[in-house]
């Protein structure tokens, strides 16, 4: 019985055969970019914005749905192609199970459910922050100041140790699953939810740009993707980090001095 407490492959084989990918993984990713780019073509990316869902007319339930759908489309073209060691990796681990593909589907559920519940967090966390603004009249004659924070925030959390420690463990997908990896398809989805929070813990910062952003801005979405995906699968993704934190600060101090400066896509943040 002591083989279920190992990895079904070896560390050996999950470095040699890297070709294993599910087919349906890069098929998800194009897919969620091309819905990306016709939403925003079409116009439709800027009716699913939080912010018009949140001041239309729509009940609570169908906001949130509809919100969720076009978070999770921006996760998948986003995140997911930074996770792609990860999911390479499992899958070979995985093969040799006698469930491989429900193992992969509840590895990938747990990885999911982790991004979907932040993102109704942060959809009540923007409801609230409404709110506040609505309530506050000096807020709401100064929105720049909203969105600097939200710029320093991200700026600042690129120096934090816990964004270090999420990162070293992303950028370690064979380590993880060495030391963490269990066959069985309730094991796969507790590994999936387990990655999830890694991967969240690193780039929750500045995927909450993103989600003031909105999937209409296709721009920002690719230039935090790239910046996502080389931070973890990058050679020099560990000194990119700093950098990006010093931008991103350096953004917010001049917005804040010089409101001007906002970017276009933060601007109705508050």
């Amino acid at each position: 019985r002591a083989r279920y407490h190992r990895p079904i492959a070896t560390t050996h084989e999950l470095e040699h055969e890297s070709a294993r990918l599910p087919r349906i993984i890069p098929v998800v990713i194009v897919g969620a970019w091309v819905a990306a780019i016709v939403a925003d073509a079409t116009g439709h990316a800027s009716a699913l914005h939080h912010d018009a869902l949140i001041e239309g007319s729509l009940p609570v339930q169908a906001v949130l749905a509809l919100f969720l759908v076009s978070w999770l489309v921006m996760t998948a073209a986003m995140m997911l192609p930074s996770s792609l060691p990860m999911v390479r990796a499992f899958s070979i681990a995985a093969a040799r199970q006698e469930r491989p593909y429900a193992a992969m589907g509840a590895f990938l559920g747990g990885y999911v459910l982790v991004w979907t519940a932040f993102g109704a967090i942060a959809l009540a966390g923007d409801l609230g922050l409404h709110r506040l603004v609505d309530r506050t009249p000096w807020l709401a004659a100064h929105p720049w100041v909203v969105a600097g924070g939200v710029l320093a925030l991200a700026g600042g959390f690129q120096f934090s140790s816990l964004k270090d420690k999420c990162l070293s463990t992303c950028r370690t997908p064979l380590g993880f699953l060495v030391q963490r990896y269990r066959p069985g398809v309730d094991a796969a989805f507790r590994l999936g939810r387990e990655h999830g929070l890694f991967c969240l813990g690193c780039c929750w910062a500045l995927m909450l740009l993103m989600f003031a952003a909105g999937a209409a801005n296709l721009a920002w979405m690719a230039g935090l993707a790239a910046v996502m995906v080389y931070e973890k699968v990058g050679r020099a993704g560990a000194r990119v980090t700093p950098y990006v934190g010093v931008a991103l600060l350096v953004w917010a101090a001049v917005v804040l001095a010089h409101p001007g400066w906002l970017p276009h896509a933060l601007a109705g943040i508050a």
